[in-house]
């Protein structure tokens, strides 16, 4: 059996309304938007971006290997020997072969008396985390496939689902959004036999309007449930748990605060390096069990309940789940990332995003990492916050204030409410232009021994500090 998708670009063509252009070959290679990622056999899909157009990189892909590409301009193409399959939006295109391969590999599993099933979460926080800890715990249970990083939208979901082949047991997948009708999309091309609602916070505000808007874009997942489908709630979430009304088949509920819910922790303590432990109760599970997660934050005693229950419902048996979350960890960058560097610097690297609500959890865990050191806080501008930017930033340095730090650092003008608030709380705050001048003065405002928070939007770039603190202050 191949490793992820296999067909001819003939029938790739068939597949997304396309027309081929130039020679077939047989893709057996990975599916690929970055040249620079294609091997032998791989499908190059031209995306036009907000900072490069894949058209351009045609040749480097063919250099590569790629046996052909997925265009939308076929004369960028016109003179190399490469099979082109020309579509109107090589977007669209990728996800209707993601639908494709996906559907290929359920009927193939059935066909041999087996099952592919299909889980995914969203929620405003904790997303890419849960992830990480699904695919752990599934897989001691078979094969198993999910996103690398945050690939969660109209483009890294598709990626993943054509990463699965016919060997996959278990297909993880993480959807995000940040506008109505976007978890509608990437539900159409991989519809779910489990689904996870974390929390609905307040991220991509801009983009919803409200809180409400938030919500009702979250429970689109719930819509992409195939019949018989799982859903998994937080009953501590007030919003989630309202959507019990919106599931269309059976409910699985989650509590971190020991709550009335089919999966609990109770007796949560949180120790050493800020990992929690708790009494963990599963349904099937013959009597309680004392889980010790390895991942710090209190917060993520929420996460790994998220992740039994989708493994539950995923046919995991609960003992294996119970062993399993004791003994996983984050496998992507830039989250809750906690390591000792030169000069005895303790950074806390959770820089991949950032809103209120995962920003007061990470200020939360600080000071049981932090112990007796000098507290830095360094935060870059939370981004798409709509009207909510300045009270939201404001916050921001308030809670600084309370998780004791001694020095705030602000990247960019938008965390200027949060550096005001912070002074007004008597803490020491520094305000820089962006990421860049944070790499360049980031040798006076730290010092050995400090405990480093870094916290932000990606596209606010705090996760270059983060980066360039790793490579000039090594282990």
């Amino acid at each position: 059996m191949a490793p992820g998708m296999s067909r001819t670009l003939a029938q790739a063509a068939a597949v997304v309304g396309g027309s081929l252009l130039g020679p077939d070959a047989v893709v057996d290679g990975p599916v690929v938007t970055d040249s620079r990622q294609a091997r032998p056999g791989s499908l190059f899909v031209a995306v036009r971006g907000e900072r490069t157009d894949g058209h351009a990189h045609l040749a480097s892909a063919l250099e590569r290997g790629a046996v052909g590409a997925l265009v939308s301009s076929p004369e960028a193409g016109a003179d190399l020997p490469l099979g082109l399959v020309v579509v109107p939006d090589t977007v669209e295109a990728l996800g209707a072969l993601a639908r494709a391969h996906l559907e290929h590999l359920r009927s193939a599993a059935l066909a041999r008396g087996s099952r592919l099933d299909v889980v995914a979460m969203t929620g405003s926080v904790g997303k890419t985390t849960t992830k990480d800890l699904t695919r752990q715990v599934l897989a001691a249970c078979g094969p198993t496939v999910a996103p690398r990083a945050s690939f969660n939208n109209e483009i890294g979901l598709p990626l993943t689902v054509l990463e699965a082949d016919e060997a996959t047991r278990y297909l993880v997948l993480e959807m995000g959004a940040s506008g109505p009708g976007h978890i509608d999309y990437l539900t159409g091309v991989a519809p779910l036999d489990a689904a996870a609602v974390l929390m609905v916070g307040h991220a991509h505000m801009g983009g919803f309007g409200s809180i409400e808007g938030v919500a009702q874009a979250k429970a689109e997942i719930l819509s992409g449930l195939l019949p018989g489908g799982t859903a998994l709630l937080n009953v501590d979430d007030q919003r989630a748990a309202a959507m019990v009304t919106s599931a269309p088949g059976p409910v699985l509920t989650f509590s971190a605060s020991g709550g009335r819910a089919d999966l609990r922790a109770s007796d949560v303590v949180v120790g050493q390096g800020a990992r929690a432990s708790f009494t963990l109760s599963l349904p099937g599970l013959a009597e309680p069990r004392r889980v010790h997660l390895a991942v710090p934050g209190a917060h993520n005693v929420s996460n790994a309940l998220a992740a039994a229950g989708l493994a539950l419902a995923a046919g995991a048996a609960p003992e294996v789940v119970a062993d399993q979350l004791g003994q996983v960890e984050i496998e992507s960058p830039h989250r809750m990332d906690v390591a000792v560097l030169g000069g005895d610097l303790l950074l806390i690297d959770d820089s991949y995003n950032a809103n209120i609500d995962s920003m007061t959890a990470a200020l939360a865990a600080l000071p049981a990492l932090a112990g007796q050191r000098r507290r830095v806080v360094v935060v870059s501008e939370m981004l798409e916050l709509g009207g909510a930017s300045v009270a939201d930033h404001a916050r921001t340095g308030l809670l600084a204030a309370q998780a004791g730090a001694n020095l705030l650092v602000g990247i960019g003008a938008g965390t200027e409410p949060a550096l005001e608030s912070a002074r007004a709380e008597g803490v020491e705050a520094v305000g820089l232009a962006d990421a860049q001048e944070a790499v360049t003065r980031s040798s006076t405002l730290l010092r050995d021994g400090d405990a480093v928070l870094i916290k932000g939007s990606h596209g606010s770039g705090a996760w270059r500090l983060a980066d360039h603190l790793k490579e000039a202050r090594p282990r």
